[in-house]
């Protein structure tokens, strides 16, 4: 009876030991007295005890956030940037065979092309170009961990940390951006003014009548305003007859004296 209690507990242990079950995402690397022998899964695995030994591996899609990183910029700006990183494992006995730790050399990796790549541009590409940084630092981490059986997908910048001296001085410089486009936009404006005054001038000038027209255009629109005081323009060549009449009777009376 103890021969076959201890049978059954050897058995036990055997079966334990040689049967492991993977899920749809997992993907088991299978060494043999040390030897790579390949990838299984998913579903029931069988292993030899004692001698074959699994890592498990998922390919699921890995959010890596990268730690905040002290940069300083081409044009010698000191900010703080993190990012997160998208990658997933395409060939597990690569990532497991080639490379230690790869979820901590993934990490380091990305940490150090952030700091070289935006050392390289300026603060005002950084901030208004980083759709393509992000594409520039995926596609060298990228090429850096295909030997490792990795694949990056994305990396996007997700925070720029700016010291305060640089956040009031980009203050500054966006109010004088403003000032300088309200006082172009006026300018444009006086000028685009100016040249319809002309125009209207010169066609005043050619028909008389259209002035007179636009005096009492404007009377209506003062009386409208419920207004207690008119003022009337009368252009002196309308007095110009009467002026001349009078003169003449002067002169007359003057002759006849």
């Amino acid at each position: 009876m103890t021969f076959f209690i201890t049978l059954g507990i050897v058995v036990l242990f055997i079966l334990m030991n040689a049967i492991r079950i993977l899920k749809e995402y997992e993907r088991g690397v299978i060494f043999r007295l040390g030897r790579l022998v390949g990838q299984k899964g998913p579903g029931l695995i069988l292993l030899i005890p004692l001698v074959d030994r699994m890592v498990k591996v998922s390919l699921r899609t890995i959010v890596l956030d990268v730690a905040p990183q002290d940069v300083i910029t081409r044009d010698n700006v000191s900010i703080k940037v993190n990012a997160v990183v998208y990658f997933r494992v395409m060939e597990a006995p690569k990532a497991i065979v080639e490379v230690e730790d790869f979820l901590f050399a993934t990490s380091q990796l990305a940490q150090t092309v952030l700091r070289s790549i935006l050392g390289q541009v300026e603060l005002d590409e950084l901030l208004a170009e980083r759709d393509k940084i992000n594409q520039q630092i995926q596609g060298i981490l990228d090429e850096s961990t295909d030997p490792w059986g990795i694949k990056v997908s994305n990396v996007e910048i997700k925070h720029v940390d700016l010291p305060q001296e640089m956040q009031r001085a980009m203050a500054r410089q966006a109010e004088a951006e403003r000032e300088r486009r309200g006082k172009v936009i006026a300018a444009e404006g006086e000028y685009q003014a100016s040249r319809r005054l002309t125009d209207a001038a010169k066609i005043i000038s050619d028909y008389p009548a259209a002035l007179q027209l636009r005096f009492l255009q404007t009377l209506v629109e003062v009386s409208s305003e419920n207004s207690s005081t008119i003022i009337f323009p009368v252009p002196v060549d309308l007095l110009t007859p009467f002026m001349e009449k009078a003169k003449k009777e002067r002169e007359k009376l003057e002759s006849g004296d």
